[in-house]
Formats: C-alpha cells, structure tokens, sequence
C-alpha cells in the first residue's frame, strides 16, 4: 500500500458517532476543502515519513477534537502544524479551519518532546478517527472495541508500509489494544491527567536524552531538520 492508498482507504470509511477528517467536513468550523486538504497534510506527512525511513511510530488511543481532527496529522494540532512540517523536512501542510487556531494540551506536549529529540516519527491512533458522543460531535469519547476491530486493518497496513522498529504506545490503553502486533511496543504513560512529566522523562530516557525536561523549544532542533526549522522561524 503506497500514502496515496492509504489515505484513500482511510476516507471511504464511515462510521455513526464517529468523525472523519479525511471524509467529514465540519460545518461550524472547516473551510470548504478541508478534508481535501487534510487528505494532503497526512499523505505528505506519509510520504516524508517513508522517505526519511523512519523508525519509531508514536500511537496514542484516538483522535482529538482540537487536535487531528481540524489538521488531519494524529497528535497535531494547529498550533503545531509548522512544527510538524519543520520536523518532516519542509513539506507543505495547511490548515483546514477558519477562525483563530485551536491549541490542544496533549499535541503541545507531544511536540515538545519531538522539538527536543529532532527525529522525525510517524505519529498514529490505535482508532485514527474522532468518536464522539452520539448528541455532541465536539466530545471526545473512547473508541468501543467492535471499531476498533473495524479498523485494524487499517492500522496494520500503515505498520506494514513504514515497517518502524519500535511503536510507542502512549498511554495504556494504547498498549492494552496494541499487543495482537508483531512489532515491538513499548509503553509510556498519556500526558494528561497528570502524567506529563512521566510522560516527559520516559520519552526522553527511551531516546537517551539528558536535562531539563521543562524548556520547550520552538521548533524541531535536530540537525537533519535544523535548516529547515530556522527557515520556519
């Protein structure tokens, strides 16, 4: 399966109570084309993931409402997207919102981990799609198990087209849903609900990094990416 495939088979699913950024459009907040451009920001995130041969796929349980499902990049939210595009090598990924840009607390610790260790990783749900309350689209809700089984397949054929070394399971409902996969998973605790320094300290001690764990940079410092993230700035 090639990053064009993929993101095709991602948006002809359709599910009750469930919000598909690479089919839905939003209809408070999405620019008309925004699952067009969502489409486009995952297939380049796709792309320069494979073209970097990256080796580590970071999943999390399920998209956000402030977070994937406005950009269409899991863990991303728009405060970040230039982040996301520094980190990937410059690609080009727009936003596909109106209105002032949406922050999410889980994107921004993640991608201050991500600016510290300057590696670029494939970001992932175990359900790459947004659940929400039947009676409020703006909910964040847990995947139930029988979506989940309707789209591990999906999951699957992405772990088979970046082939990663390590997954990293953020949080521990990703582990639970993740151990029928023959990849290797390490777990480290969710950022939220007070786990952001555990977090913090178990990304940065699987990617040996020493310090403060408190700064956060402004954009991706690797030296592969550096001239980029400076061109960003």
């Amino acid at each position: 399966m090639t990053p064009k495939t993929f993101v095709s088979a991602l948006a002809a699913a359709k599910l009750p109570s469930v919000f598909n950024p690479w089919r839905d459009r939003c209809s408070i907040h999405d620019r008309r084309d925004a699952a067009a451009r969502r489409r486009s920001n995952l297939q380049g995130m796709l792309e320069a993931a494979l073209d970097a041969h990256v080796e580590t796929i970071w999943i999390a349980r399920d998209l956000g409402y402030r977070g994937g499902r406005r950009t269409g990049v899991p863990l991303t939210d728009e405060v970040h997207l230039t982040h996301a595009s520094a980190l990937m090598g410059g690609i080009a990924l727009e936003r596909a919102t109106q209105g002032p840009e949406i922050a999410e607390r889980t994107a921004a610790i993640v991608w201050q981990v991500l600016g510290r260790i300057g590696q670029p990783v494939m970001l992932w749900n175990v359900f790459p799609f947004h659940p929400h309350d039947a009676d409020d689209p703006m909910s964040n809700r847990c995947h139930s198990r029988a979506e989940r089984e309707e789209t591990w397949p999906l999951l699957q054929a992405l772990v088979s087209m970046v082939q990663p070394k390590r997954i990293v399971a953020i949080g521990r409902d990703a582990h639970l849903a993740l151990a029928g996969l023959e990849t290797e998973v390490t777990a480290i605790r969710h950022p939220s609900y007070g786990g952001q320094r555990e977090f913090i300290n178990g990304m940065y001690g699987l990617y040996g990094i020493a310090g403060d764990p408190v700064g956060s940079p402004e954009l991706p410092l690797g030296p592969r990416y550096a001239e980029t993230a400076k061109a960003l700035a």
